[in-house]
């Protein structure tokens, strides 16, 4: 592994984060488990970033790729394709968003990327409002609009960006209000803001921060926000990279818990739908969608192969019912480790939804981040057969859990024992 290692640093930029001090070489999967060059078995709690949602080779999507594989690989926007329709028709329905158009990328990041364009360009304005500790990808629009200082690294910008209160409920100024008060008071804030500036295009935000540690604003600020939005003609992205798909458990997509005053004008999603395959995609009303006033194509999105993919995952999906299987056995892994959470001086919160938990790390007796105890969680449940991700604001000190959302209610408990003793033990 030290030669593969070695000729990692050897041909790949340093700024491409490795987790480990030794780091691994995945080699399979199956299921919730995966395997390392070493012969090494693990429980996988992050399924390569929130990405692998359904499982590890399941049958269902890998015989699906295999069959449009052996028949046409790659053909481009440029000509009618089935598979690409066909997953579009499913999405759209899906979305909540009414007389839906879908326009597939393959990443989140450049998913976000085609949003603010057709954002910027329906509203006529390069102005945005992101949340503080978000983070929206690695192109230099969208690292523009991210509100988190070590994924951000270049403060040039084809966009202005204005910061908004409310994506971490327990921390900043607001921390010490009650839902209700919270919500008016970053409303407040929100009011404020659009008083300094010009027109806006639009407001991005995710419903569960993810890079950000999993942290999220009480249930309905983001339709608080959309009264806001709707009176200065504002639209409103949801990026569900993360969130979508029934992660959360309690709803298929994240921004339903703020529902109050509508879906989203422009939805964005990617990671879980093509359980590895590289799907990513746009959904907003006709009216938005088709206002570019020149053309554009996809060269690899929609590719046949991914949406085949993307198909049998989420058909499966709905006919396993994982929404509720997250909604299950994530509500009693997060009752579980905040059980533990409460023993231990070093967590602070234990926080999430579904089967998307985050675990804040500080300096026992204080409220400051301790990046160097979730590198050491991080290290600790590795060596004991558990893969886990981390995050968060300020420093990198939470811990992300985001198993694939068949996880076992064993798994589960066996995943929660081997956490407990890492956090124990460090």
């Amino acid at each position: 592994m030290s030669h593969l290692y070695d000729r990692h640093k050897a041909v790949i930029p340093d700024w491409v984060a490795l987790y480990y001090q030794r780091p691994i070489e995945i080699t399979h999967g199956e299921g919730r488990h995966v395997w390392d060059a070493d012969g090494n078995r693990y429980l996988d709690f992050f399924g390569g970033i929130l990405t692998t949602m359904t499982a590890h080779a399941l049958p269902e999507v890998t015989k699906a790729v295999s069959e449009q594989a052996g028949r046409i690989i790659h053909s481009s926007t440029l000509y009618l394709n089935r598979p690409m329709v066909e997953l579009a028709e499913r999405i759209a329905a899906l979305s909540g968003i009414p007389d839906a158009r879908v326009f597939f990328t393959t990443s989140g990041t450049e998913a976000n990327d085609t949003a603010l364009l057709l954002a910027t360009g329906h509203r006529r304005s390069n102005q945005i409002l992101a949340m503080r500790n978000s983070y929206h990808g690695r192109s230099f629009s969208t690292v523009s609009i991210t509100g988190n200082r070590s994924w951000s690294p270049t403060s040039l910008s084809p966009l202005q960006t204005l910061y908004v209160h409310g994506g971490v409920r327990t921390r900043g100024p607001y921390a010490h209000l009650s839902d209700a008060q919270f919500i008016e008071a970053c409303v407040a804030d929100l009011e404020d803001l659009l008083g300094h500036t010009r027109d806006v295009a639009a407001l991005i935000a995710e419903p569960i921060q993810g890079v950000g540690g999993f942290t999220s604003p009480p249930d309905g600020l983001y339709a608080a926000f959309r009264e806001v939005l709707d009176r200065h003609g504002i639209l409103w992205i949801a990026d569900e990279v993360q969130t979508g798909w029934g992660r959360t458990g309690d709803h298929f997509w994240g921004w339903q818990a703020h529902a109050g005053n509508g879906p989203p004008d422009i939805l964005t999603f990617a990671k879980g739908i093509g359980n590895g395959m590289s799907v990513g995609g746009v959904v907003a009303r006709a009216e938005i969608m088709n206002s570019l006033d020149a053309n554009s194509i996809s060269t690899f999105g929609g590719s046949p192969v991914t949406m085949a993919a993307g198909s049998a995952n989420l058909a499966y999906l709905l006919e396993h019912d994982l929404q509720g299987n997250a909604r299950r056995v994530g509500g009693l892994l997060l009752e579980r480790m905040r059980g533990i959470g409460a023993s231990v001086p070093a967590v602070r919160e234990v926080r999430g939804r579904g089967l998307m938990l985050g675990i804040e790390l500080v300096r026992p007796g204080t409220d400051e981040a301790d990046p160097q105890a979730a590198a050491a969680v991080l290290e600790a449940a590795r060596e004991s057969g558990l893969l886990i991700g981390k995050g968060g604001g300020h420093n990198t000190s939470a811990l992300r859990v985001a198993p694939p959302l068949s996880l076992t209610v064993a798994e589960a408990e066996e995943g929660a024992s081997i956490l407990e003793h890492a956090l124990r033990s460090v």
